[in-house]
Parts: C-alpha cells; sequence; structure tokens
C-alpha cells in the first residue's frame, strides 16, 4: 500500500480546493459537505474564584452565557447546523464575514481585532489513536470580555486539560479573566504539537535507519509522505507566530496586562515548534539526497558489473567471429586441434582480462 493514501483518506490534504462560496454574496453561510451529517454540541463552562458551573445545552437561548459576574467558555462541536451558527452570531453580534470564515475550515491562522472581540483561527493537530497518521482540524475562538467561543469541526479535542483546570477550584485560571482562557486554549493546541512533533522525530528516526541500512522501494514514498506532514504542519504553524507575535505586543482592551507574561511563554513554545521542523525538512532533505545517492551508487555498481562482463566477452566475441566465418582456405579449420587451440585461445583471453581487472581492483 502506498503510505500516502492512509493520510490522504484521513483528511490530512496539502491541496484542498474549496469553490463553494464563488460568486455568492460575502457572509454566505455555506457549510462543508462532510459536516453536514454531524451532530451539533454545545458545552458550556461557567465559572468565578468560587463557584463553577458545566452543562451541556440543548437549546439555543444562549442569554445565560452573557452575564457578566462570570467567565463563560461556549464551546461548540459541529459546523454543519447554519441556523445555530446564525443564531450564536446574532446573540454575540458576530459578524456575517466572521461566520463564514468559522464555517470555512480552510481558514489560514489569523487574529482579527472588532469592536467588541478578538476573533482568531488556529490548527488543531493530533495524532489518530492507533497509527502514525496526523489530523488536522480548525479551531475558532471569539474573545471578548467576559466570554469566549470555541468552534470545532468535530467532537473531540486537546482541551480536557483545560476543563479539568475549570473544575478544580483554587487553579489560576479560575482567578483570571476570559483573556487567560482564551491563551490557556491556545496553550493547549500548541503543546500538543510537541506530542506531534515527538512521534514524528521517532519515525524520521527509523526511516534514517532504514535508508542507511535496509531501505526498500517503499523508502522514497515514506520520505515523502513525512515531508507532506511537515509541509501541513508548517502551513499551520508558521502563521500562528504572527499571530500570538502580534497578540502580545497589541494594545487591546480584551488582553489584561497580566496575561501578557504567558503570551510571551507561548511565543516562545511557538518558536521551538517551527524551529524543530525547520529541523525536520532539513533532515529529510539529507534523507531524500542520501536516498538518491546510494540509489545511484547501486546503479553504478551493477552498470561496473556489466562493463566488466561486456568487456571480457568482447574479444572472445572477436575469435569466436573470425573462426565462425568457415571460408575454405582458412588454415586452422583443417587442423585436428583447432578447435581445442581456439577455446584454449578464448579462456587464456578471458583470465588474462580478469586478472588485469582485479590487479587494477575495478
Amino acid at each position: 500500500m502506498n503510505p500516502l493514501e492512509p493520510m490522504i483518506k484521513s483528511g490530512l490534504r496539502l491541496f484542498r480546493w474549496y469553490d463553494k462560496n464563488i460568486g455568492l454574496p460575502p457572509g454566505t453561510l455555506v457549510p462543508e459537505e462532510e459536516l453536514k451529517s454531524q451532530s451539533v454540541r454545545i458545552g458550556m463552562f461557567r465559572y468565578n474564584p468560587d463557584q463553577m458551573q458545566e452543562k451541556e445545552i440543548t437549546q439555543r437561548d444562549f442569554s445565560e452565557c452573557k452575564k457578566n459576574d462570570s467567565i463563560v467558555w461556549l464551546n461548540i462541536d459541529g459546523l454543519g447546523d447554519i441556523s445555530l451558527m446564525q443564531s450564536v452570531g446574532d446573540t454575540f453580534s458576530l459578524h456575517d464575514l466572521v461566520l463564514e470564515d468559522i464555517c470555512n475550515i480552510n481558514q489560514r491562522p489569523k487574529m482579527e481585532e472588532h469592536d467588541d472581540y478578538l476573533f482568531f483561527v488556529l490548527k488543531m493537530i493530533y495524532q489518530v489513536p492507533g497509527n502514525s497518521h496526523i489530523q488536522s482540524e480548525q479551531v475558532s475562538l471569539i474573545l471578548n470580555k467576559n466570554t469566549v467561543l470555541s468552534f470545532q469541526e468535530h467532537h473531540g479535542d486537546v482541551f480536557d486539560i483545560i476543563r479539568e483546570r475549570i473544575r478544580k477550584s483554587g487553579g489560576r485560571i479560575r482567578k483570571m479573566g476570559a483573556d487567560y482562557l482564551a491563551y490557556a486554549l491556545m496553550d493547549a493546541i500548541v503543546d500538543n504539537y510537541f506530542n506531534v512533533m515527538a512521534n514524528l522525530a521517532e519515525e524520521i528516526e527509523i526511516l534514517e535507519n532504514e535508508v542507511i541500512s535496509d531501505f526498500s522501494s517503499e523508502t522514497s514514498a515514506k520520505i515523502h509522505a513525512i515531508r507532506r506532514k511537515v509541509i501541513l504542519l508548517r502551513r499551520s504553524i508558521w502563521p500562528l507566530r504572527e499571530v500570538v507575535n502580534s497578540l502580545m505586543r497589541h494594545e487591546s482592551n480584551f488582553i489584561n496586562e497580566t496575561t501578557v507574561p504567558f503570551l510571551r511563554d507561548l511565543y516562545d513554545h511557538t518558536i521551538q515548534v517551527i524551529e524543530t521542523l525547520e529541523t525536520f525538512r532539513e533532515v529529510l532533505a539529507g534523507l531524500l539526497d542520501m536516498y538518491i545517492t546510494i540509489m545511484s551508487n547501486r546503479m553504478n555498481e551493477v552498470m561496473k558489473v556489466l562493463t566488466i562482463i561486456a568487456t571480457i566477452f568482447i574479444p572472445l566475441s572477436f575469435i569466436a567471429g573470425v573462426y565462425g566465418m568457415n571460408f575454405k582456405y582458412m588454415p586452422e579449420l583443417e587442423l585436428r586441434w583447432g578447435y581445442f587451440g581456439a577455446l584454449g585461445l578464448m579462456a587464456a583471453t578471458a583470465l588474462t582480462m580478469i586478472l588485469y581487472f582485479k590487479i587494477k581492483k575495478f
């Protein structure tokens, strides 16, 4: 099986084209076909230093999420319900273009500042359980004074550790504002990159040993499969550097000064991931060059053997050709031992050339 096929089937494609919005008015919500059949799950955390409430919202009434006495995290899994998205947009006064970007899962990681909120787009990348394939999913965040909205394509994420921290009283997250919650969600996404990097480093190490010791015809496909992973990770992580940097340096009413040091730490983590990716790119480029060099050397060895064999048989073919002409007056044709003499001459010539090539260490 081609090593690229499972990665492509899992949705991790290098080139994805979206033309569903061509010709439509800006702000038109068109859900992805793969998301239409998925059920929507809405979870809510409302907390302050003294108390915490966790519940799953089944109705489309989000009025309780707008209370100012607590921090609210509203997480929506599933982007196929357009009426729900419009209801959320109306409740929190989200711009139509923001809702369009949330539903269009081909967005580049970015940050946009609006009058009443900050809008973030990130890529959540995690390992598919049971194999080495990785999955990329778009996560959109809305941050205002007391509320964080998160939108995900599917059920399941890397935020369980954040949920546990909210459930435990006395932690920093319960004492900080909504901006710290947004930072914590972004930090969980970036921290999970390190897990993906560790698994990818192990794959590259195994592949390096395979190239050096015993590689097969599938080695080249494996190298290209890992290179595709690195390219996709790079496309997802490089823009995040700009997002965190601008958020750290930008004077916004939604970011408190107490959160800025944590954003610096997040920026450092992002730089570490990017530097690791660049190292992977260099190693993979070196492995590909090594693979091509080894294949070329093997081909040269084969060609050398064939050349030696052909060189030995050239004079033998000449002798056989001369004595195969069968002219009437060839004196050697009448000799009793002519046949054995010709064979002896051919053997002596072959042995002489073999000794010559051996002395010259060809």
